[in-house]
Order: structure tokens, then sequence, then C-alpha cells
């Protein structure tokens, strides 16, 4: 039998830095998916492997060996997720350096730890096959590593006693809320073992999908009743997170009573952001006046982070491309390059888009169009394997 998850990437629709700094942000699901497919192999075949098929990386262990440099793991706990230890980091590290690791590729090392503790504290030392495939860009501010955690433990959860599934059921099904927590922590968990010390929205929205409010450590679901559409430009420029949150600290601190009025009206735009897409379009009317006052609302967004600071030339020029056709938008994320969202209303017709994908891609940028506010992890079994 094999067992497939899948969970979905994020995008931060609005309130991205000023979050940091305790004000409110909102962020939501997209469908654009990391799938995860795990079949246990017969006892005697005694290897754990990890597919990694969009950076072409494989990995293959013993289970002895495993063992062997895990044993202080002891049996597995699947209904009680912890945190990984400094002790169990350097294990890890051991069997991954055991492994032909490309030097370009080293920065991943940390998703393959996650993978093994993750793994051996589900199941326990299992043999199996574990396939992975993405729709997400790696490192672009999507929530990549995010929906790699969650579709990982919906995965190995599926197959341990902590969970109760019908397995008999055809297609994508979901997760219980109290399993869908169980997810949530073990995700959370993986992604400390790659991010260090993350704020727990991206796997939350994984998770839950729909959209999140996330204010001081509190997050709040909210049910969005909008059909919304984006067109995410990822324009490849890198950027140094931890820097451009700096930087804004210290301009904080350089303009105090500026930066708070800033900060306070990207809190505004999240709060109405939120409101809106709670509201239920009554007719074709109602839905575009409410698009159109999103598209405003990013364009104020926009301008508020570029008086901070994390713009960057790239963004602009999608910014510049996309106000060609009228359409709003603004960067996600932390700035500094990464990925822009365009609204792209119910109303546009193909050949724009056509149009502003092909004028994006002369600059080099990777263009994709994604729903919004859709499902969170789901799971699916196929027992011809």
């Amino acid at each position: 039998m094999e067992v497939t998850a899948r969970a979905p990437g994020k995008i931060i629709l609005a309130g991205e830095h000023a979050v940091v700094h305790g004000y409110t942000a909102v962020a939501s699901s997209i469908d654009l998916y990391t799938v995860v497919s795990l079949r246990l192999r017969s006892e005697d075949e005694d290897t754990v492997k990890l597919k990694l098929n969009d950076i072409g990386l494989d990995f293959s262990w013993s289970v002895g060996r495993i063992k062997e440099v895990l044993s202080h793991l002891g049996s597995p706990f699947s209904s009680t997720p912890t945190s990984c230890s400094l002790e169990t980091i350097k294990s890890l590290a051991t069997l991954v350096d055991e492994q032909s690791f490309p030097e370009t590729k080293i920065g991943l090392a940390s998703g393959v730890y996650a993978f093994l503790w993750l793994y051996t504290s589900i199941l326990g030392f299992k043999p199996a096959t574990v396939t992975v495939s993405s729709e997400l860009p790696v490192g672009a501010g999507l929530g990549s590593s995010a929906a790699y955690c969650v579709s990982l433990s919906a995965a190995l959860l599926a197959l341990s006693d902590s969970v109760k599934l019908d397995v008999s059921q055809k297609g994508w099904s979901t997760f219980k809320e109290t399993e869908a927590e169980l997810v949530n922590k073990w995700a959370f968990e993986g992604e400390k073992i790659i991010h260090g010390r993350p704020s727990g929205v991206d796997n939350s929205v994984s998770t839950f999908g729909n959209v999140i409010k996330f204010k001081s450590g509190v997050m709040t679901r909210v049910d969005s009743n909008m059909p919304l559409k984006m067109l995410i430009t990822n324009t490849k420029v890198g950027r140094d997170t931890k820097a451009l949150v700096a930087n804004v600290s210290a301009r904080k601190s350089r303009h105090p009573d500026a930066m708070c009025s800033v900060l306070n009206a990207i809190e505004a735009i999240s709060d109405e952001w939120s409101t809106i897409i709670q509201s239920h379009a009554v007719d074709d009317l109602y839905l575009s006046a409410n698009e159109e006052k999103l598209g405003e609302l990013m364009e104020m967004n926009q301008g508020l982070l570029l008086s901070i600071g994390v713009s960057h030339a790239s963004i602009e020029n999608v910014l510049q491309t996309s106000m060609k056709y009228k359409l709003a938008s603004k960067l996600t994320g932390a700035g500094g390059g990464g990925c822009v969202l365009t609204l792209l209303p119910t109303h546009i017709s193909g050949e724009v888009i056509d149009k502003l994908v092909e004028e994006l891609g002369s600059f080099g940028f990777q263009c994709f169009s994604a729903g919004i506010g859709g499902k969170g992890v789901q799971i699916s079994f196929d027992y011809s394997s």
C-alpha cells in the first residue's frame, strides 16, 4: 500500500514585517502543493529511501545504520510531538554526512535532517521509500519547507496508530480537527529543525488551509468567502530575510513615531483584508467592488512596504508592468526580491494574463497563477502499489 499526502504553500496577503513588531498579518494557502508518497517495504529489504524529485537528490540508509546512530530515540512516539535535541541533530548530521551530498545543495541538508527525525519519531525503524515532489519553488517565500514538513508528517501519521483514517475512501480526504492538530505540531518540529525559530504561521496555513490572521504569536483562522486568484511572480532574486528584518527594526529605532504610524496603517490594511474576504458576494457587481477594494489595499500596502525599505528593483519591475494592465500588485514575504502578488480579478481575460506573463517573463521572472484560501493537507491511499 502507498499513502500520499499533499500540503499547500502559502502567501502573505498583508502585514509582512509589521507582524515582527506585534501587528496583525494575514496569510493564505495557495493551490500549489508539495506531495509526499510513502510506501512501506518488506522487512527483508532493510532500507529507508528518500527521493527528492525536483532537486534530483536520492538518499538511502540501511535500517540497521539508522538504529545504530539514533538508538537513543527508542520506540516511536507519534502521538507526542517533541523537539529534536542538539544531541540528535549531531546524530542526524552523521547520517547525512555519509551520503554524497552535492556542495552546491548543502543548504538543503536540514530538510533531510527533518525527514530522518520525523520518520524515526513517528514510524520508528521500518523500511520504506519516500518520494517528494513539489510545485513550490524553494526559498521563494511561498512556504515550501512547511508544505514539505506538513505533507511528510501527514503521510507518516497516516500509517501510525495515532490517527484513524478511512483507508477505503477513494480520492483525497482530510484529517479530523484533532488529527490535523497533531500533523501541525509534528510539522512545526520539522520546521524548527530547518529554520531554528519559525513563527508557526507557514505550517499552520499549510495544515489547515484557507486564511489565518496572526498577531503576537496568536493565530486565528479566517473563513474566506471570496474565490480569489493571484498571479505569483518569482523574481528569482535571493534575499537575506534576517538582514531585511534587522533594517526595518533599525529604521523603527531611528524614527519611532513615523514607523509606528506606518505599522499601524499596515495593520489596518490587514484587518480590512480579513473583513472583506469573509463577506458573501450577493452578485457579480458586489464581488467586483470587493476585488477593487482589495486591489487598492494591495497598492497601499506596497507603498508602505516601500517606505520601510523592503522593496527592490525587481519588485518595482513587476509593479510597473502589472500597472500597465491596471492590475494591483504587492510583494509578499520579506521583500528585497522574492515573490510578488498580482490580483487577478474575475473579469480579466486569459489573453490579458498571457500578455502580462509574457512581458514579466522577458525580465527572467517565473510566473504562475494560484487560487487562494483553499484546503489544507489532504491524504489518499493506493492499494495497487
